[in-house]
């Protein structure tokens, strides 16, 4: 283990952050993989609604994530107003930002820093989830953050880093094509960009490009850092 949590670590092989690129699209494309992947991205797009939530001063009051990899984030405040937006907008750009975020991290290549911090994330909402799957998945993801960086070389870190947030980024676009997917066959009547478009009055559809335009944008700019353009 690194116990100097803000040093930078020596910068890996081209060849090893392609191939952890790859690694991570095989876990997003194909449907069976991706439906037990895809409980990575459910974490942090609850994760951004309970976050934000806090942020813009409304009360927490639980996060479920279930085993169809459905979640469901619950705050008390006003019903309507700049919070309550800001808090269902977050959830689908929540896995881009972060997969975004930890680009920068590995960019500078300080992936000891990017292993502490998402631990620290998981920690701090694992307080708040409700239902014993939630509590299950978000403890296992924690765990496997936390052994990684306690136990595992820099080489293996650097993979495990490089793996996660690709998974990040890639992962991170495809639920909003699933959502718009559902809208079209008449599906999720109250998904994120539908509650969204009552509050606010703007279409649903406009919502969905900027889920669209927030995790490509994201995984454009996470690439080209990932890969050192």
């Amino acid at each position: 283990m690194d116990l100097d949590v803000f040093s930078a670590q020596a910068a890996p092989a081209e060849w090893l952050v392609i191939a952890t690129g790859v690694a991570a699209l095989a876990a997003t494309v194909p449907r069976r993989i991706w439906l037990l992947a895809r409980n990575a991205i459910t974490i942090a797009h609850e994760g951004g609604h309970g976050l934000i939530a806090l942020a813009t001063g409304r009360r927490l009051e639980a996060i479920r994530l279930h085993s169809d990899t459905s979640g469901l984030t619950v705050s008390r405040g006003r019903p309507t107003g700049l919070g309550v937006v800001l808090t269902l907008a977050a959830g689908y750009p929540a896995a881009p930002l972060l997969g975004l975020g930890g680009a920068a991290l590995l960019g500078t290549h300080r992936v000891t820093l990017l292993l502490w911090v998402a631990t620290a994330l998981l920690l701090a909402m694992l307080v708040m989830v409700r239902n014993a799957y939630g509590i299950l998945t978000v403890l296992l993801t924690g765990a496997a953050f936390l052994l990684v960086s306690w136990l595992t070389s820099p080489e293996v870190q650097s993979v495990f880093a490089y793996a996660v947030v690709w998974f990040l980024l890639l992962g991170g676009v495809r639920p909003a094509f699933e959502l718009q997917a559902k809208r079209r066959h008449g599906g999720a009547p109250d998904s994120d960009a539908d509650q969204l478009a009552r509050l606010t009055h703007v279409p649903a559809g406009v919502w969905l490009f900027f889920f669209h335009a927030v995790a490509i944008s994201a995984l454009i700019g996470g690439g080209r850092w990932l890969l050192g353009f």
